[in-house]
């Protein structure tokens, strides 16, 4: 398919010049390719997100969503001390140590070494020397039944070319009834442009469409991949995988909650959620 539009100026645009990202495509994308563009682009985007992220995530801090669920709170792993627990995706790992700093033995792993750097840094500055791998989530390096828990908080899922062979990678880690946690964009929000005021009110994409959404460059070669999936495709996924549904949390917009990231903001909030949190455990 021939490149549709150029990318909406905006929060992304060091990035973006840094891989030549020249328009946006919707596309099939297979995962040798994804990975490539992925990698590319976390490492070329993790400065500017640490930047604009990093405050409201904190070094040692489990938040689950633009919404600012927060694990302290919410709970949604139970009681981690003691207890060996994997986060895919980590980003800059904050995650990971807060669960550190909860008692767990944390390990966290991700694609990008650009976000690994920053894992790096947060755990010097906060003295929580959590494990950091370098991983394709399709890959773990880890070894079969050696976890007790496993959470992803907005972490590679929506990057990856199968969300089945994540889930049997991270069943085939857990041990049994342990429970896998992640959240996502909510799906629906597939269907708005990915903008945070009133034009991200009016639908313009097919839920059911599940053709990849792309930016490349000038030749046409992927520079950012991502990935949609209905409710159902989860669930299904997690069933085939080897998991049990428990609960589905759609946050609410917090009342008084003014910060805007990306998408999310409080005129969108209002109205449908922007994150699906699935707490799952392994059958």
């Amino acid at each position: 398919m021939p490149p549709e539009q150029a990318p909406a100026p905006g929060r992304h645009d060091a990035a973006e010049h840094r891989l030549g990202t020249a328009a946006v495509a919707y596309r099939e994308v297979g995962g040798a390719e994804a990975a490539a563009a992925n990698l590319a682009w976390w490492d070329a985007d993790a400065d500017d997100y640490q930047a604009e992220h990093g405050g409201f995530l904190g070094d040692a801090d489990f938040v689950w969503c633009p919404e600012g669920v927060r694990e302290a709170e919410a709970r949604l792993l139970g009681d981690v001390r003691g207890k060996r627990v994997l986060e895919v995706g980590c980003g800059q790992a904050a995650c990971a140590r807060w669960l550190a700093a909860a008692g767990a033995h944390a390990v966290a792993t991700d694609l990008s070494a650009g976000m690994l750097r920053h894992a790096r840094d947060g755990n010097a500055r906060t003295g929580l020397d959590v494990p950091l791998v370098q991983a394709n989530a399709e890959h773990l390096p880890l070894a079969s039944g050696s976890f007790d828990a496993a959470c992803s908080a907005f972490g590679a899922i929506p990057f990856v070319a199968s969300v089945d062979a994540v889930f049997a990678e991270v069943h085939r880690v857990l041990r049994p009834g342990a429970p896998w946690v992640f959240s996502v964009t909510h799906p629906m929000r597939w269907i708005f442009p990915d903008d945070p005021g009133p034009q991200g009110l009016t639908v313009t994409q097919p839920y059911f469409d599940r053709t990849p959404y792309v930016e490349v460059d000038d030749e046409g070669t992927a520079t950012y991949v991502e990935y949609h999936h209905t409710l159902g495709d989860y669930v299904r996924a997690l069933a085939a995988a080897g998991f049990t549904l428990t609960d589905l949390v759609e946050p609410e917009w917090p009342e008084g909650h003014t910060r805007v990231w990306g998408q999310w903001s409080p005129l969108r909030g209002k109205l449908f959620p922007g994150t699906a949190i699935f707490r799952t455990h392994r059958s």
